[in-house]
């Protein structure tokens, strides 16, 4: 599910846009709080947008329930490719996958910091990651990859349609009154609509969204940990 080449990744990920089509969306269960998961990888201090295959890797995954967080799992590696746009499955993919699995079967929805449909060929991270372990996503970035649409109002809860090439691809939402608003994407098997709703039930004090925050801060932890060691 990893490819090792730009062109293995690219024509999976080709596959992947016409398979979302025919996938059964995902909508929260009725009878009780949603197992909410979110992976996040760390990159080497001052490497954003930037790095080589081989740089040191640092990856978190969490469940939380109610936004508390019930179990993590945490990891270090090396990232497999240098960051292209467009082809961050190609980097990050594997260990994302790793941590999610180390996690079991405790989650029904996994978030993540990546695209989704808003992509050059349909299927970014959040949608791979998706397919690869069998779950639903929600894919959250601070800004689109290709998609535009208008600003939020700047009240919580206030959203704005983000297009690619006429298709909803996402929202961007405002998470907090007076924030900057975050970028919410069409993931695997989770429609914009029900994206947006969860992504505002698991936010509290700060703009990510609590199960991201948890992961993210994990991750850097051990980032940290290993520098204090070396």
């Amino acid at each position: 599910m990893w490819p090792g080449s730009s062109r293995q990744l690219e024509e999976l990920q080709r596959t992947l846009a016409l398979q979302w089509h025919s996938e059964p969306a995902w909508h929260p269960p009725p009878d009780r709080p949603p197992r909410v998961g979110a992976a996040f990888a760390a990159s080497p201090r001052g490497l954003v947008g930037t790095g080589a295959a081989g740089d040191p890797a640092w990856v978190a995954a969490v469940v939380c329930i109610h936004g508390r967080l019930v179990r993590s799992s945490v990891l270090s590696g090396r990232f497999d490719s240098p960051y292209i746009p467009g082809q961050l499955a190609l980097r990050e993919g594997r260990l994302l996958h790793e941590a999610v699995r180390a996690l079991g079967d405790t989650l029904d929805v996994l978030m993540v910091n990546a695209t989704g449909r808003d992509h050059p060929r349909g299927a970014g991270l959040a949608i791979h990651l998706g397919a690869a372990c069998h779950l639903p996503t929600i894919g959250m970035t601070d800004r689109p990859l290709l998609a535009s649409g208008p600003e939020p109002g700047i009240q919580r809860g206030a959203a704005a349609e983000l297009r690619l090439e006429s298709e909803l691809v996402g929202y961007r939402l405002r998470t907090r009154t007076g924030v900057r608003a975050a970028v919410v994407h069409v993931g695997w098997r989770v429609d914009p609509d029900t994206a947006c709703k969860l992504v505002l039930d698991v936010t509290r004090a700060s703009r990510t969204p609590e199960p991201l925050r948890q992961a993210r801060r994990l991750a850097r932890a051990c980032r940290s940990h290993d520098s204090v060691l070396a």
